[in-house]
């Protein structure tokens, strides 16, 4: 089958084509075989390209965690979804076994393993999956918002649900808008009846954002964020911060958060060292918590919500299979709005 292919790890000339990578099998009863129709990128899907100590690829290594595409076969003891059906994936998959799966948290997983990282991905003509990480959803909604709804959408529910809680009326502090998280979480915070802050480097990246519904817009390379809110609110701060850029932004997150606030992070894209002073962080009864994908509950709650016609993901650019390097420049550059895809079907 055809299939985007890492030759290891390093820059985007480590990406290519294939047209002879075995086509996967079925791996037991609960097996699902996804004839894919395309493939999204995420921030994650970079840093597999750049590679870090202790990740090694085995050969001819498919990459990619999302993928939207119609079911093309099934094992004898499926009956979550039927060949034909149009579905998205859930990238992360768990051993289903262990007490942090049991109790729903299936991201706590020691065996837990993300498509296109630890498990072979998503970028060829066929993935196989077990079935309880695919839902299906309507034909109708567009190829792309399919394909980009996955990996970002899922982490940003738990982030703006499951962790911080969000409630109607409450000021919520979101970086780094463009992003394929924070989209979502900004979506996520204005369903649930909250203010939003959105920041940027880009005004045009603001504006859009704007037309999406955020209500307050900073550029974060030449506002002082905290000095902003702070003033706006009468000292008071955001009740909550969505975080996924680490050592550039944690201070000025912290110094964003009012008291008895929540800053959520799932990711550290400028580096993953901070520093806090632990006397704010008690004086201030902040609370401070790590989030990443979410549990299948959660991937049911949030797939049913995309399916029902909510939580669409802004299109970036669409790219096709053989411009994939393309695709992964786009999302180096960091000049994206929205979901980078690669339409893998002709």
């Amino acid at each position: 089958m055809r299939a985007l292919v890492l030759g290891g790890h390093g820059g985007l000339e480590q990406l290519s084509i294939r047209d002879d990578i075995p086509m996967p099998e079925l791996e037991g009863p609960h097996s699902v075989r996804v004839r894919v129709e395309a493939v999204a990128l995420n921030r994650l899907d970079l840093f597999v390209l750049r590679g870090w100590p202790g990740l090694v690829l085995q050969p001819d290594w498919v990459p990619v965690a999302d993928c939207t595409g119609v079911v093309d076969a099934v094992g004898g003891a499926v009956t979550g979804v039927r060949v034909g059906d149009t579905v998205v994936l859930n990238p992360g998959v768990s051993c289903r076994e262990c007490a942090y799966c049991l109790e729903d948290q299936q991201p706590l997983c020691l065996r837990y393993q993300i498509h296109g990282e630890h498990r072979r991905g998503s970028a060829a003509e066929f993935v196989v999956v077990p079935e309880w990480n695919l839902m299906s959803v309507p034909a109708h909604i567009p190829l792309a918002e399919r394909a980009g709804f996955g990996l970002a959408t899922l982490t940003a529910y738990r982030m703006v649900s499951g962790k911080a809680r969000v409630q109607a009326g409450e000021q919520v502090l979101i970086w780094g808008i463009g992003g394929g998280v924070a989209l979502a979480a900004l979506q996520l915070a204005k369903a649930r009846g909250a203010t939003t802050w959105v920041t940027s480097s880009d005004p045009a990246k603001l504006e859009r954002a704007k037309a999406l519904g955020a209500d307050h817009l900073l550029n974060h390379a030449i506002d002082d964020v905290p000095a902003v809110i702070r003033t706006a609110t009468g000292k008071r701060g955001v009740d909550v911060v969505i975080d996924s850029v680490g050592t550039a932004t944690w201070k000025r997150s912290l110094g964003s958060l009012g008291r008895g606030g929540r800053l959520v992070t799932c990711g550290g894209t400028s580096g993953p060292m901070v520093e806090t002073d632990v006397r704010r962080l008690f004086m201030n009864q902040w609370t401070v918590s790590g989030s990443t994908m979410g549990s299948e509950r959660e991937w049911r709650e949030v797939a049913a919500e995309f399916a029902a016609g909510g939580l669409r993901p802004p299109v970036d650019s669409v790219f096709s299979l053989q411009q994939a390097t393309e695709a992964y420049a786009r999302l180096q550059s960091g000049q994206q709005f929205g979901k980078v895809v690669i339409q893998v079907a002709e």
